[in-house]
């Protein structure tokens, strides 16, 4: 395992990161205290609680699952996309470096950095309600797992993308579609049928409601689902991954 190449790669889009730190942290802060005002504060004051959880409270979750897979594809996506966009892709695929030691150090950096995102939302989440953690190192666990996970997909997409408006494609126009019908801000026991139903063929709900029932122990979905078929999703893109090395997919042309 060649960790000096892996630590290379992960200081450098680590870097990027500082530069952009206030920006990067702000952005979500801002945004967390806006769901904050207008679901917390319009909506909460009509529905109190969601299966015994305070309102505030119970949204917490999904608000920060919701920044995580936004920041975990967004920067995933990028780090990769940039030096095929530069060139210096050839570089990386000629350097002393395994498919497997490249993928570790950009989907470490960038679940690093999405981790870090999520728990400035966690901590932002205590200005505006309090917030118990019934299991706080599983949720940190499945947090990490989850943004591992997503930054994965955001590599496939890196890769992908044949220039940086379809880097954005795939986030917004399906990601954060199928976050908010995934009970990021309410639960799916609240849909009728055949709602209801339909809405347990989004991936989404099993990864917020994982998540969920960390802070909880309640959820519309047991934990056990949930973790499976994260390791499902997660087991899909490394599979993708290795066809894309294996092949040359968009790397070498």
């Amino acid at each position: 395992m060649n960790v000096r190449g892996i630590f290379a790669i992960y200081k450098f889009e680590m870097h990027r990161f500082r530069r952009t730190l206030w920006t990067g942290l702000a952005v979500p802060v801002i945004t967390t205290c806006l769901y904050f005002i207008v679901f917390g504060s319009a909506i909460g004051s009509r529905m109190t609680e969601v299966n015994g959880i305070p309102y505030g409270a119970f949204i917490v979750p999904g608000l920060m699952m919701l920044s995580l897979f936004t920041e975990s594809i967004f920067n995933a996506s990028f780090g990769i996309h940039m030096p095929r966009f530069t060139g210096t892709i050839y570089e990386i695929l000629s350097a002393p470096l395994s498919a497997v030691e490249t993928v570790i150090g950009y989907v470490g950096a960038a679940a690093t950095k999405a981790t870090i995102v999520a728990l400035v939302i966690f901590a932002t989440a205590h200005l505006f309600v309090p917030v118990r953690v019934e299991h706080p190192l599983l949720a940190l666990a499945f947090l990490i797992l989850v943004a591992v996970t997503f930054c994965l997909f955001g590599f496939i997409i890196g890769i992908w993308a044949k220039g940086f408006e379809q880097l954005q494609v795939i986030p917004l126009l399906v990601v954060t579609p199928l976050t908010f019908l995934g009970g990021a801000f309410y639960s799916i026991d609240m849909l009728a049928e055949p709602w209801r139903t339909i809405t347990l063929f989004n991936p989404v709900v099993y990864l917020i409601n994982g998540f969920r029932w960390c802070f909880f122990g309640t959820a519309d979905v047991s934990f056990g689902v949930a973790l499976a078929a994260t390791l499902a999703f997660g087991a899909a893109c490394l599979a993708g991954i290795w066809w894309i090395f294996r092949t040359g997919y968009r790397l070498k042309a």
